[in-house]
């Protein structure tokens, strides 16, 4: 008899849930929302702010946390965006795409709700000028860099192939 209420007992824990719960950092939520919103159509950027900006000047990031603020609750999430959008797109039509696919993937990997969406546009330019306005200090160094490469390696040739041509000639002289 004592067997049958050892096999009862242990049934009844095993159907309990275990005490806890689950959260998020701010920090997951906002990379949520960064890699939600890489694809938006008319969106080029978001804005860091001044010290996120001169830090992505000099050195390269791929920070999708970046102009991404968040309220984080235990069912909801608001979200706040800075944007760059492109020229000849509407704000409207980007602020609907927005609302879709960052609700849409906040819910299927949290199982939070968004409840507030607030954007400003803080810029708005061409994706050419966008896209000058990112080349990084980091950037630059490189490109010299593998310019002096290329000129070194070319020089070095010409030195070795001016060499060979001085010895072939030495050679056709003394005979």
């Amino acid at each position: 008899m004592s067997t049958e209420k050892t096999t009862t007992q242990n049934t009844a824990t095993e159907n309990r849930q275990p005490k806890g719960e689950l959260t998020f950092d701010d920090k997951v939520i906002q990379k949520v929302v960064g890699y939600a919103i890489e694809n938006v159509t008319g969106l080029l950027g978001v804005d860091g702010g001044f010290v996120a900006n001169i830090k992505n000047k000099i050195v390269n990031t791929d920070n999708p946390t970046d102009g991404i603020g968040v309220e984080v609750g235990k069912e909801q999430v608001a979200v706040d965006l800075d944007i760059i959008m492109e020229y000849g797109h509407n704000a409207h039509d980007i602020y609907k795409q927005l609302t879709e696919v960052i609700t849409k993937q906040v819910r299927e990997t949290t199982s939070l709700t968004l409840v507030e969406l607030n954007v400003e546009v803080v810029d708005i330019q061409t994706q050419k000028e966008f896209d000058a306005s990112q080349t990084s200090l980091q950037d630059r160094v490189t490109a010299a860099g593998s310019t002096i490469k290329e000129k070194t390696s070319d020089g070095v040739d010409a030195v070795k192939k001016a060499t060979s041509q001085a010895v072939n000639d030495d050679d056709n002289r003394v005979k």
